[in-house]
């Protein structure tokens, strides 16, 4: 799959399995190749994966048929810009709570390399570009997709609005971050976090929009959810979270094998992401 492929996917409401990726190892590219997923999303925002780094993996996993996503550490048009030079096919913008910055955003992936004051104007409704700019921009960025994180009340309360702006091509959900929001911390099946859920879901399907949400707690039920919502833009788990849990399903099947007690998890253990 290429990024415009996957572009037309979120668009179309066909599906799109990926995961999150925090480790700058090549190893995981033939590992998800052989998997078979469609896009990795990589992590600059929650982990430490530098810009070089960044640049090898997203030319890898293209390499390899699998779309590169970064999510950015801020909604800055600068950083989106850096992530796309280095390969990225689609950028995923944290905590969007505001049209205007989402409109911003649109202005990095889908108008580059216009800029400065030029750039400013077309978004803010000014004179149209010159007679082939327009046709020269669409082409030099038909890989490239902006989708956005809604992880929040205050997004939430705008949600219309958020999906209603031109060139945005998908959102998902901020599992964690929207059940704090909420008020119901990590209660993943409380009817508050369930409905906001759907509404996110159908609502920017509604605006034919890709959506869906980043799943790594109870995949079961979650995913009957994201069935029901018609998800159509599906992350599960991470690279660190597999390693975690295959080897405590391991080092607890050993341990009972040779009558030891399980270890005791730490308190202080949390995920990252």
């Amino acid at each position: 799959m290429n990024g415009q492929e996957f572009r037309e996917a979120l668009h179309s409401g066909r599906r799109v399995y990926g995961t999150a990726i925090t480790s700058a190892s090549s190893l995981y590219v033939d590992v998800m190749k052989q998997v078979g997923i469609d896009w990795v999303f990589i992590d600059n925002e929650h982990a430490s994966i530098d810009r070089e780094s960044t640049a090898w993996l997203c030319r890898s996993y293209a390499a390899a048929g699998i779309v590169p996503v970064v999510r950015i550490p801020h909604a800055e048009p600068w950083f989106a810009t850096m992530a796309l030079d280095a390969g990225a096919r689609a950028i995923i913008v944290p905590y969007m709570e505001s049209p205007d910055k989402v409109r911003e955003m649109v202005g990095a992936v889908k108008l580059r390399p216009l800029k400065g004051g030029r750039l400013q104007d077309l978004l803010d409704g000014g004179p149209g570009l010159q007679e082939r700019t327009p046709e020269y921009l669409r082409e030099r960025n038909k890989h490239s997709s902006l989708i956005v994180n809604i992880e929040s009340v205050p997004a939430l309360e705008r949600l219309d609005e958020l999906c209603s702006v031109e060139g945005l091509d998908a959102v998902i959900i901020g599992p964690h971050d929207l059940s704090v929001s909420l008020g119901v911390e990590e209660q993943w099946e409380h009817p508050r976090f369930i409905e906001a859920c759907k509404r996110i879901i159908s609502t920017a399907r509604a605006h034919r929009l890709g959506a869906g949400s980043h799943i790594w707690y109870g995949i079961e039920q979650q995913m009957l959810l994201m069935r029901e919502a018609g998800a159509n833009l599906i992350a599960d788990s991470a690279d660190f979270l597999f390693a975690r849990d295959q080897l405590t399903r391991d080092l607890h099947a050993m341990r009972e094998a040779f009558g030891d007690q399980p270890a005791a998890r730490s308190a202080d253990d949390e995920d990252i992401i």
